[in-house]
């Protein structure tokens, strides 16, 4: 997987926008964060340069059962360890399963949004 690939991915979910709002950061790591988002809650982020780990909105239970599977995924990078995953591109997780985790946390964070908010990305 590439970052093109990626962000597609990420932008082909209902609502879905994009920011890099780290600019006025001291490194360049985190200048190029691109974080997606629905409303305004973030659900995912990822380096656009580096662009080896995605940071993903989860479920306590399900982090801990995918950290125990999987090599590439551990706690969240500088978020909450409890509702935050960072999973490593090109390990031991396919693809596939990357883009079931971005939805599952596109998802999650949909469905902590107000009502009416919700209403416009159904």
């Amino acid at each position: 997987m590439n970052i093109e690939e990626f962000r597609d991915y990420c932008l082909s979910l209902k609502g879905v926008t994009e920011k890099m709002p780290f600019q006025k950061a001291n490194t360049d790591y985190e200048r190029n964060i691109l974080v997606f988002s629905i409303g305004d809650k973030w659900f995912c982020f990822v380096n656009v340069d580096v662009f080896d780990f995605c940071n993903l909105k989860s479920a306590p239970d399900i982090s801990t059962a995918l950290q125990a599977k999987y090599e590439a995924v551990r706690p969240g990078y500088h978020m909450n360890h409890r509702h935050w995953i960072s999973v490593c591109f090109n390990r031991d997780m396919p693809d596939s399963q990357i883009f079931e985790l971005v939805r599952d946390a596109y998802l999650r964070v949909l469905s902590s949004l107000p009502k009416r908010e919700q209403a416009k990305y159904l």
